[in-house]
């Protein structure tokens, strides 16, 4: 059987039946999607894409956009997604990183690509929100047939480049059995049959929207809603032709302000997964009282695709990510030493699968330093392991706060500040102090008006240690955050590095 993740993915799909809608009803087979991956295939190598080489694709989310991800594994080739909102000089980085042999862009972008594409001798193709471009003209009258490339497990078939909040964007290096391994563990863990409907209403440059989204409903045959982007109204009138939903707490928390959010509304879904930043366990509450369902959290990065997951039978327990995917290890160890901790104490996320990535593209050393001896992968999130079993995620490793040579978990600080009536949310940070090195800093979102520093502090003034108490709370209107809705601490850590410098 061929190695190749397309063939994995298609193999055995009945090409009669349906694969994507999208809001205007266009419908696609699977036989569709064979054919236009086909075509496409055909045209990444009239332009010189061999095996093993980059396709760099910063283009809207659309059918053909999403094809020319098939296209690209089948012909053998790496698929490089660029995240939307990048800029030019952003830009600039990752194509002279990866040197791609072709870029796709928008047609908007063509002449500004085109200079940064000639740098490294690549070739620009064009693609818009409708699916019309360059490429597309180019796939007109190719043959429908390709005979899909052989590629081994280990064979790259991605690289998705990291948000960069600390440093430079590190390329992660995913193999073509990195990405089929964790899409069958999920199919299987959540469920997924052919009469499964997705609502797909993420972007398809990450790893939430494009392989687990993408590659779970294919693998078992099932079909995808497919949404430009998410709209509240455009997701609660498809919800009645569908049975599962995969989205970001953003998603859930702007569904709960929907006035048709009901059970009713939710009757013929069957799942529902959030995923891609923390869940609030408010949120978590809210929903399962309006809806009767359960939200099933689960933990993953850009490294590992998938790491753990809410069980499908069984609690799901708000604030946590459940247990270990089928095929995955996972421990909690001290940092520095690499000794694993019991149950109960926090300390940094180690894992080791099938799912975990490569390494990091051209970056041998910095490749080395992440993985320990034993294979474990070094997360860089914090996080602990209760006695039932279920993990939770404290924080990041960077954001932990040394104040005074005493640990301070952020997330500890946020659920207690959370907890206060009229706080929508909050995020704790550490800035620099002239006394104890660093200094614990609240930043909160507030519904109530009347709600100010004193009473925060008050109401968690009996709860924490005086370690852990803010300095200064701050309030704003809305947190800053990336596009998956992942809160950006390190702008705030940047806004605010001179608050307590006095």
């Amino acid at each position: 059987m061929s190695r190749n993740l397309y063939d994995r993915l298609m193999t055995g799909a009945d090409p009669s039946r349906r694969a994507i809608e999208t809001a205007d009803g266009q419908v696609f087979g699977y036989g569709d999607l064979a054919r236009l991956s086909a075509r496409l295939a055909h045209v990444l190598t009239a332009r010189g894409v061999t095996v093993g080489d980059r396709v760099a694709v910063q283009v809207e989310k659309s059918i053909p956009a999403l094809v020319l991800y098939l296209a690209c594994v089948r012909a053998g080739a790496i698929y490089l997604p660029l995240n939307t909102a990048y800029t030019l000089a952003e830009l600039g980085y990752f194509i002279g990183d990866a040197e791609p042999k072709l870029v796709v862009c928008d047609p908007a972008k063509h002449s500004a690509m085109a200079e940064i594409a000639q740098t490294v001798g690549a070739g620009v193709e064009t693609l818009d929100a409708r699916g019309s471009g360059s490429l597309m003209e180019a796939a007109t009258g190719a043959a429908e047939t390709f005979d899909t490339i052989e590629r081994g497990d280990d064979d790259l078939a991605a690289i998705l480049y990291t948000s960069g909040t600390t440093g430079r964007s590190k390329g992660a290096m995913l193999s073509h059995d990195n990405l089929a391994s964790n899409s069958l563990a999920l199919k299987d863990y959540w469920r997924f049959a052919a009469d499964d409907v997705l609502i797909h209403a993420l972007p398809i440059y990450h790893t939430h929207g494009l392989f687990v989204a993408t590659n779970v409903t294919l693998f078992a045959g099932g079909a995808m809603i497919f949404l430009p982007r998410f709209d509240a109204d455009e997701v609660m009138r498809v919800m009645p032709r569908a049975t599962t939903m995969m989205g970001v707490p953003t998603f859930y928390t702007r569904l709960l302000q929907h006035p048709a959010l009901d059970r009713a509304a939710t009757a013929s879904m069957r799942l529902f997964v959030s995923g891609s930043a923390p869940l609030l366990a408010e949120t978590h509450r809210a929903w399962q009282e309006r809806t009767g369902h359960a939200i099933l959290e689960r933990y993953g990065m850009t490294e590992t695709n998938m790491n753990t997951s809410n069980p499908y039978d069984g609690k799901r327990i708000a604030g946590t990510v459940g247990f270990p995917l089928p095929g995955v290890s996972l421990r909690v160890v001290e940092p520095d030493s690499g000794q694993e901790l019991p149950r109960r104490e926090i300390g940094v996320i180690e894992v080791k699968g099938p799912n975990v990535f490569k390494g990091y593209w051209r970056m041998p050393e910095k490749t080395a330093a992440e993985f320990r001896n034993d294979g474990f992968f070094i997360t860089g999130d914090l996080g602990v392991i209760d006695a039932d079993g279920y993990v939770s995620i404290v924080g990041r490793g960077k954001d932990l706060i040394i104040s005074g040579g005493f640990n301070v978990y952020p997330k500890e600080i946020e659920g207690e500040i959370d907890a206060i009536a009229g706080v929508v949310e909050s995020a704790v940070i550490g800035v620099p102090h002239p006394d104890f090195g660093e200094g614990v800093v609240a930043v909160v979102v507030a519904s109530d008006p009347a709600l100010d520093e004193a009473a925060v502090l008050a109401a968690i003034g009996d709860r924490l240690a005086k370690f852990k108490l803010p300095k200064r709370v701050l309030f704003v209107r809305d947190l800053p955050r990336n596009t998956m809705g992942k809160v950006q601490k390190n702008l705030l850590r940047d806004a605010h590095k001179a608050l307590l410098a006095g």
